[in-house]
């Protein structure tokens, strides 16, 4: 255990990135890097993480903020429950903490959207507290390392996981620990073809010994991913101006802004619906953790849709309301070079 602590420390020493929250202890600043980086890789997550330091420079000024002004920020980055659940817990945290954050691990729990990873990841690179961070990274470096074979998403798995994370944590310098273990997965141990070769520790690795670089860690096999077939009917009225309406709770893309929309079963009941209607361009396909969207879009007129109440939007001011990455593609590729889209004649 020492000697791998050892190695990983002296490895980040020298291969670490400059990344600028690994420059400050404040937990605000901190909490916001790991909300970003949830499932967000580094380079994608960095400039979000500027621009909501620069228009949020404190959690009260987060938490004073309108939910569609935190979405708008966030937009791109998906799993849109992640920028709801970080307006939620600055508001929190001004509410219950006076804007101070907690600053222990357990207390840290309580607060909306974090979990067992945030609270360590908050608790030992603001406060220097003694938890281990165990993240994909830090999951992949102790599986390979210590040639578990056990999954890393069953219960089981985690249990030992966790068990040797906290075994290995540097509890002198947790920060530093749980940084380099991570930055080491992220670069060295990364998931497909690591470079072994230059690994400082592959001569103690029991997946590099036994030849199971490759296959480990284990996980369990997704849960099946559904389909969604969607028709977007975009309508632009005599003002020039586009409609959009505003998604429910409880699905995809809560309280975002998108063309009005039909959902089918299948691509047969799709293909029957669009038959006689002037489709714009081809078919857009939009992965999820757990669903795959085929979305075709149609040019309509609001007189079709005369119970609806629709948000009419300048062309201009489409950045002025949070939108799915899908719809924003398509606003791409169509609406901007105006080639596809024309007003309702």
């Amino acid at each position: 255990m020492l000697a791998l602590r050892e190695a990983l420390q002296i490895w980040y020493s020298i291969h670490k990135r400059d990344l600028p929250w690994r420059h400050t202890q404040d937990p605000y600043a901190i909490w916001l890097s790991e909300i970003i980086l949830q499932q967000t890789r580094v380079d994608q997550g960095l400039p979000y993480y500027q621009r909501f330091v620069s228009n949020f420079p404190t959690v009260h000024v987060l938490a004073a903020a309108t939910q569609q002004e935190v979405l708008n920020l966030w937009q791109g980055l998906g799993y849109y429950s992640r920028g709801r659940n970080l307006h939620a817990t600055a508001q929190q945290i001004v509410a219950e903490y006076n804007g101070v954050f907690p600053v222990t691990y357990q207390q840290l729990l309580k607060l909306k959207g974090v979990g067992p990873y945030t609270a360590a990841a908050i608790a030992s690179f603001a406060f220097d507290l003694p938890h281990a961070v165990v993240d994909g990274n830090v999951l992949r470096v102790l599986s390979r390392y210590f040639g578990i074979d056990l999954p890393i998403n069953a219960a089981e798995g985690k249990a030992v996981f966790e068990y040797l994370a906290n075994e290995l944590l540097d509890r002198h310098a947790p920060a530093l620990h749980n940084q380099a273990i991570m930055e080491f997965g992220a670069l060295q141990c990364k998931p497909v073809s690591p470079n072994c070769k230059w690994c400082p520790v592959s001569d103690s690795c029991a997946a590099f010994k036994e030849n199971k670089v490759e296959i480990l860690p284990i996980k369990l096999k997704k849960t099946k991913i559904k389909e969604r077939f969607f028709v977007y009917h975009v309508i632009v009225n005599q003002q020039h101006r586009i409609a959009f309406q505003q998604r429910g709770p409880k699905d995809i893309w809560e309280g975002l802004f998108e063309f009005p929309l039909r959902e089918f079963e299948d691509q047969q009941k799709v293909a029957a619906y669009l038959h006689n209607k002037k489709t714009i361009g081809r078919p857009f396909k939009h992965i999820l953790t757990h669903q795959k969207i085929t979305a075709h879009f149609i040019a309509d007129s609001d007189e079709n849709w005369p119970q609806y109440n629709f948000l009419f939007l300048d062309f201009a001011d489409l950045n002025t309301h949070p939108i799915p990455r899908l719809i924003d593609k398509f606003l791409d590729t169509f609406v901007q070079n105006n080639s596809d889209v024309k007003p309702a004649q």
